[in-house]
C-alpha cells in the first residue's frame, strides 16, 4: 500500500480537518530520503512548513506521520529516527 492509500484508508486520519488532510497527504506524495541523515531535516522541514500553514499535529498523527517517513529505511536507522524523535518530543513536553 502506497503512502497516500495510508492515510486515506488509516482510521487515525477520518474525519480530520480537510487543510490537514491535504498537507499529509502532499506528504504522503514527496520522495522521501532513504537515510538518518537526511530524513530528520526532511521531517523537520515538513513540520516547520505545516507549523507555518498553522497546521498542528497531535502525539498519534505524528507518530504516524514519522512511520511513513522511516518504512522505507534500513531497520537500524529506523530505530534512531525513532530514539531522535522520542528525545525531541520529550523535551517540549
Amino acid at each position: 500500500m502506497n503512502e497516500y492509500d495510508y492515510i486515506k484508508n488509516h482510521p487515525a486520519f477520518q474525519g480530520m480537518d480537510q487543510k490537514k488532510m491535504d498537507f499529509l497527504l502532499s506528504f504522503a506524495t514527496q520522495k522521501k530520503p532513504k537515510n538518518m541523515k537526511d530524513a530528520l531535516p526532511f521531517l523537520l522541514a515538513s513540520m516547520n512548513q505545516a507549523k507555518n500553514q498553522q497546521i498542528n499535529f497531535s502525539k498519534p498523527e505524528v507518530a504516524l506521520i514519522t512511520e511513513l517517513l522511516v518504512r522505507d529505511l534500513p531497520k537500524d536507522e529506523q530505530e534512531r529516527v525513532r530514539r531522535v524523535l522520542s528525545m525531541l518530543q520529550s523535551q517540549k513536553e
